[in-house]
């Protein structure tokens, strides 16, 4: 690639990456994308989404190239007392004009360390059987713990089954 992607953590939005990130989830939802929502969404529905999303124990990070973010990710951090070693990873989405370009990876080795930093040693994730994030996972080190049948429908109605991975990391 040769732009120069940047890594930031987003703890408040500003106006601009509100609107960005808006951006980023619709063109992931219209490109069909399994992340909980279905086409069309609305810019008032990605936008809520957002303003949702940064709550305590949620870790976001956007991938930008030239100050436009293209990617984002979040580490969902466990806060029950018997769950304080894991953590989930959640909403992993590149825009379709910048993927595989290793965006995707980037986002989820910040997660990874990040996990580390507040001492989780297990991380878990779920995505829809047959997407190419299968195959991202595994080459993160990923393991399949099982998969549920019919488990998220798609925009043309039919369910696909998901699938769970974890990984163990060390602090």
């Amino acid at each position: 690639m040769s732009l120069s992607l940047e890594i930031v953590e987003i703890r408040a939005y500003e106006p601009e990456s509100l609107e960005q990130l808006a951006e980023l989830l619709i063109d992931t939802v219209e490109s069909g994308a399994s992340v909980g929502f279905l086409p069309p969404l609305s810019k008032e529905e990605a936008v809520n989404y957002w303003k949702s999303a940064l709550e305590p124990g949620v870790v976001l990070w956007a991938a930008k190239l030239d100050q436009t973010i293209v990617g984002a990710v979040q580490l969902q951090l466990a806060q029950k007392k018997n769950a304080a070693h894991r953590a989930e990873v959640a909403k992993l989405m590149v825009h379709t004009h910048s993927r595989r370009n290793g965006i995707a990876r980037a986002l989820m080795l910040a997660a990874e360390e990040r996990a580390c930093t507040e001492n989780r040693t297990l991380l878990v994730l779920d995505t829809r059987a047959g997407d190419p994030s299968n195959l991202l996972y595994r080459s993160l080190g990923y393991v399949e713990a099982g998969r549920i049948p019919r488990y998220a429908r798609s925009a043309d109605g039919s369910l696909n089954d998901t699938v769970f991975y974890y990984k163990e990391v060390e602090v």
